[in-house]
């Protein structure tokens, strides 16, 4: 007795994936078999007027045969034949398949002929949105039923769009590289570049381009602090300073999570950025403090060049002659007059210098 074996894939063991490569559908142009199916409808309806006007007469050789024929062509087979022609528009493309089996991508703009049992694959989301049915009473006055829910299907598209598109993320919370919370949002540019990919090998691409872009976007703000002057480990890009580098660095990574479902990224931005309203707060007086710092120091560092100047154009002009102390004294007035926050209220000596 023979025995047969079975080759049973273990879990852990990861099938290999089946990836499409997007390739022109042979089809032919469909002008001039328009002409042609017009013609023939014709004739086969003519034939068929005929057939019914020898049958009328009883001529039932020649009637019969205008008849059976017009009637199968005008009715049957080229209304068959009719379904083959496809119509593209520009920037549109049609993913066509054959019994389940691709069979080419539908690009150029104008009217094909194709084989009529080709169909266009539809994508798009499937949405479901409750509607609130009405009832009219006896009086004529319209009562709303909310427990009483209809659904409507949104259909699906038998086209592709290849215009660049624009995808606008939701704002969300992210933590930085410091763990400080802020709300972000981007925006990306995007195009799709291979059909196939796009319809076969995920489910929905533009749900799948939301999702990675989302993703990327967390791995990047993980890497950099909000702001430079809140970086402690010498990192000297941040968010805010950097804007241009790390929205590069977000489009090569959306890119390369978003290859296998045939997209093309052009560009990627960051939109809206403000720490989260928690702490936005304390980061603020952080700022304005400073800010408050760093203007101190330059006016002190002023202030002391001002009195340096001073105190060597009377040393050599040989205005007046003053000792250590005059001169303590003169600079702790002068840096009180060029560091105070308010005009300096003046005090005339009327009495002897000393």
């Amino acid at each position: 007795m023979d025995t047969v074996f079975e080759t049973v894939t273990q879990p852990n063991e990861a099938a290999p994936q089946n990836t499409h490569v997007e390739f022109p559908a042979r089809a032919i142009k469909g002008m001039g078999i328009l002409v042609l199916f017009i013609l023939l409808e014709i004739l086969s309806f003519a034939a068929f007027i005929g057939g019914i006007a020898y049958l009328a007469n009883e001529d039932d050789l020649i009637g019969t045969l205008l008849f059976v024929p017009g009637l199968s062509l005008s009715c049957i087979i080229i209304p068959l034949l009719w379904i083959g022609m496809k119509i593209i528009k520009p920037n549109e493309a049609s993913v066509m398949t054959l019994f389940g089996r691709y069979v080419g991508t539908l690009r150029s703009d104008g009217i094909f002929y194709m084989n009529p049992f080709a169909t266009a694959v539809r994508v798009g989301n499937v949405q479901f949105q409750s509607a609130t049915k009405n009832k009219k009473t006896s009086s004529g006055i319209t009562i709303d039923l909310p427990g009483e829910q209809g659904l409507q299907l949104a259909a699906k598209s038998p086209r592709i769009s290849l215009k660049t598109m624009t995808l606008v993320n939701e704002k969300q919370k992210i933590n930085d590289l410091l763990g400080n919370p802020i709300i972000i949002s981007i925006i990306v540019i995007w195009r799709v570049v291979d059909t196939a990919k796009a319809v076969f090998d995920v489910d929905d691409y533009q749900e799948f381009l939301s999702v990675q872009s989302d993703s990327a976007l967390r791995n990047i703000v993980r890497m950099y602090p909000y702001d430079s002057t809140d970086d402690v480990t010498g990192n000297e890009k941040s968010l805010r300073g950097s804007s241009q580098e790390i929205a590069e660095k977000l489009r090569i990574e959306i890119q390369e999570k978003v290859r296998i479902a045939g997209l093309e990224v052009s560009e990627a931005r960051i939109t809206h950025l403000a720490y989260a309203p928690e702490i936005a707060a304390a980061m603020l007086q952080r700022q304005q403090a400073s800010a408050i710092v760093d203007a101190r120091s330059l006016i002190v560092e002023g202030a002391v060049g001002m009195v340096q100047s001073a105190l060597a154009k009377l040393s050599e002009e040989g205005i007046i002659v003053l000792d250590e102390e005059r001169k303590a004294a003169m600079v702790s007035n002068l840096m009180v007059v060029l560091c105070g926050n308010r005009d300096a209220q003046p005090i005339v000596n009327s009495g002897s210098l000393y």
